[in-house]
């Protein structure tokens, strides 16, 4: 007798979604890596069909009590679809990384996919520009290990890096589009391989690593092919992992211009911050030191560290009077880093999430919290409330 298939395609299960309702299951890649976790939302029609192209599939035990749930409530759907509520900041934040999957899916099967690079990078740039802090909450707190989409949140991520940092520079705004058009792009080629890459315990095989030398060019290729004709753009997707004295590749340039020096920070740090199955995410003040220190006479690494902040959101850490809490906003000219309290002097949980400004008297920032135990997952929604554009 055979047995109960593990999984079910997802275009068979489609009538226990609601668009815009929390997921009452799991979504699985092909090769069964997590793509929405339960509770999470369908955001629109268009992500379906992505989910769809993916070879989406749901496991079969939990779709059939679910079912069995539903038949005994006679059907009852409780979900809140989509129509009935105002699109979030953080909806359009998880709906640019389907529309990051689908253009880099498309740029070199499609001749035409330039027309969706250009709106991607305009997105990008709108959605940063909007909520700069809780786009970098987001990058600190990667905690629903997702892998399947790893290329596509860190080029998501790089891409916020790279924006906030050519503002610090004060790069033109035509350039700054163009350094974050690199960052989304760079790794077109390789996009299948990181998802991989991401969840394996043991180091590159050989065919891996050759794919890894091979893809700063083989990215530009696909580019050229689906249209891209910005010279300074491919150049530098050509270049991304070029260093200063020739110790890069695939070329080994001795003096790789700004652009490309910046694209590689942000690709280096935005790495080191992101975990991976078998690796956890460095923290982020040790990142921004070993990317100082790197490259310590460097403008590029000084307006990294200034654009993303030694403590950015996300951040979890310890004040001066004792409290312990996380990081929601950078400092500016007027306040300190804002941070909302979780945890008393005297290690009791805190409720609301009072919010101190380290600037004032006894409430700097003693350094990074470093037992995190019994501390439960903070989801950016509780320490923004519910932002829109």
């Amino acid at each position: 007798m055979t047995g109960n298939p593990a999984t079910l395609p997802l275009d068979g299960v489609r009538d226990l979604m609601t668009v815009g309702a929390p997921l009452p299951f799991r979504v699985l890649d092909g090769q069964g890596r997590l793509l929405l976790a339960q509770g999470q939302c369908v955001l629109d029609a268009r992500q379906i069909m992505a989910l769809l192209e993916r070879g989406a599939c749901v496991e079969y035990d939990e779709v059939q009590a679910l079912r069995q749930a539903r038949q005994q409530s006679h059907g009852a759907d409780t979900g809140q679809s989509l129509s009935n509520r105002r699109l979030t900041w953080f909806d359009r934040w998880e709906r640019h990384v389907w529309d990051i999957d689908e253009a880099l899916r498309q740029v070199g099967r499609e001749a035409a996919a330039m027309p969706l690079l250009e709106p991607l990078v305009q997105q990008q740039v709108a959605l940063v520009s909007s909520q700069p802090d809780a786009a970098l909450f987001t990058l600190v707190r990667q905690d629903d290990r997702r892998f399947a989409l790893y290329a596509q949140h860190h080029a998501r991520y790089a891409g916020l890096v790279v924006q906030l940092t050519a503002t610090i520079l004060g790069w033109s705004v035509e350039r700054m589009h163009r350094a974050v058009a690199v960052a989304l792009t760079m790794n077109t080629s390789i996009v299948e391989l990181q998802a991989r890459m991401a969840e394996q315990a043991e180091p590159p095989s050989k065919k891996q690593m050759a794919q890894i030398r091979a893809h700063p060019g083989r990215s530009a290729e696909m580019l050229r092919a689906s249209g891209v004709t910005d010279a300074d753009w491919l150049s530098a997707v050509e270049d991304h992992h070029e260093q200063p004295g020739a110790c890069g590749y695939p070329r080994a340039i001795a003096e790789p211009d700004e652009l490309v020096r910046l694209v590689r920070a942000a690709d280096v740090y935005t790495a080191k911050v992101s975990p991976r199955a078998f690796r956890a995410a460095l923290p982020t003040l040790v990142a921004v030191r070993q990317l100082f220190q790197q490259d310590p006479a460097s403008s590029i690494a000084g307006a990294l560290i200034k654009a993303v902040g030694l403590y950015p959101p996300g951040e979890l850490v310890r004040l001066k009077n004792g409290e312990a809490g996380i990081v929601v906003r950078r400092a500016t000219a007027s306040a300190g880093i804002e941070v909302a309290v979780l945890l008393s002097a005297s290690g009791r949980p805190v409720s609301g999430g009072p919010r101190r400004d380290t600037a004032a008297a006894g409430l700097g920032i003693a350094g990074p919290l470093t037992d995190r135990s019994g501390l439960p997952r903070i989801l950016p929604e509780q320490v923004f409330g519910l932002l829109y554009l």
